[in-house]
């Protein structure tokens, strides 16, 4: 693809576009919380909110992007090939802003009926290869937002499949960025993969690398995320650990540990060392997001803890799951319309797939509340939560 038709940086529009993402993503009332030691009292409320949240430079990124293209092309035909992040308000101004989504989500809006006049988004997660080169056979224009994160995990897989490693990648095969991440391991003739999403599945991984025998459980349990022709007696001799970027961090690191104890228990520290590789590919943001939720549970305790974002979200997942461990009522909402009352809250619980509706949910008399988001929800609802929980308390804020 031309340089004329595809671009990663933009359109030089970022003093134009500014006002409007400003206007649609920020809040005067979290600035004010962070330049007040991210503390709010409303009567007799405390709001403490985690001292890393919110939007990445990636995300922030990938709006400016998405608004400097509609900027630069306002009569083309503008199109994004899936979400652009995991929040429903990102994506719904997308569609306010006429961008279609080529997921399927919008009637009409397919690649079939792409022609090299229109103009496509990737998002910030990334696309498959395949997907890259049907948007090239085409010949339309296409502004790449892929996250440098995304990129960086990219790079180790496909030098592990140029080397003739198998990537072993901790992520949810389903998940858009490692649909992408693990398309780039069949670059190479060698390249193979398999997708882990937890401990327990790179526990049957490791053991068959470590002494076998367990190929048709593997076939059986991780059918999906398998690359296709994997034989796990010949593709678990080497392994390069990856992993999609939002995870936690902690459990990618024990994973990869667990790996690397199967080598040298099979193959020695000289020979491990020959046939076992690993990289630290969490996202920075990820894992600035994770220790500074893990510093205010150390050191508040709280009543309550709010991790608002979208129920897609990887990252925003993982923080409920640190609240849950640290033993505090935690609930993870998408918006502000998830507080329908006092008495009622609708949220998605740890592993769930619908929301679930739960009551007697907020504390009474004086109380102290945690916040945190994703790193793809915007401080505006993050105002939001804030304000309805005030409200619901009886504080005018």
């Amino acid at each position: 693809m031309s340089e004329a038709r595809y671009t990663n940086r933009g359109f030089g529009l970022k003093q134009v576009v500014g006002g409007s993402v400003v206007r649609d993503y920020a809040s005067p009332l979290v600035d004010q919380m962070r330049a007040e030691g991210f503390r709010l009292e409303a009567g007799d409320v405390t709001f403490h909110l985690a001292q890393e949240f919110g939007f990445c430079y990636g995300v922030d990124r990938a709006i400016e992007y998405a608004y400097q293209t509609r900027e630069k092309f306002p009569g083309r035909s503008l199109y994004i090939t899936g979400e652009i992040i995991h929040n429903p308000r990102v994506n719904g101004r997308l569609t306010a802003m006429g961008i279609r989504f080529l997921d399927g989500q919008d009637d009409g809006a397919s690649y079939g009926a792409l022609t090299e006049d229109d103009v496509v988004l990737l998002p910030a997660f990334g696309v498959p290869t395949g997907t890259m080169d049907r948007l090239r056979a085409i010949g339309c224009i296409v502004v790449d937002t892929t996250c440098g994160s995304v990129l960086n995990v990219w790079k180790n897989v496909e030098r592990y499949a140029k080397d003739g490693f198998t990537s072993l990648i901790h992520g949810t095969w389903s998940h858009e960025e490692t649909r992408a991440t693990s398309s780039r391991a069949l670059l190479h003739p060698e390249g193979r993969y398999v997708v882990v999403r937890d401990m327990d599945e790179a526990e049957l991984v490791a053991r068959h690398a470590e002494s076998g025998g367990r190929a048709a459980e593997i076939a059986t349990r991780l059918a999906p995320a398998l690359s296709p022709g994997f034989d796990p007696d010949r593709h678990l001799e080497r392994i390069g650990c990856a992993n999609q970027t939002t995870m936690l961090a902690g459990e990618s690191l024990a994973i990869a540990e667990r790996m690397r104890r199967a080598f040298v228990a099979r193959w020695g520290e000289a020979g491990a060392a020959e046939r076992f590789r690993a990289f630290d590919t969490i996202c920075s943001a990820t894992q600035e997001r994770q220790d500074a939720l893990e510093a205010l549970l150390a050191g508040t305790p709280l009543d309550l803890l709010l991790v608002i974002g979208g129920y897609n979200s990887s990252n925003t997942t993982h923080l409920l799951e640190i609240g849950l461990v640290r033993g505090v009522p935690t609930f993870h909402v998408f918006e502000s319309g998830c507080l329908e009352s006092a008495d009622a809250i609708r949220h998605q619980p740890l592993h769930a797939r619908a929301e679930a509706r739960t009551e007697r949910w907020l504390p009474e008399g004086r109380s102290a509340i945690g916040i945190t988001s994703g790193a793809s929800t915007p401080n505006a609802e993050i105002e939001l939560v804030v304000r309805r929980i005030a409200e619901l308390r009886g504080v005018a804020l």
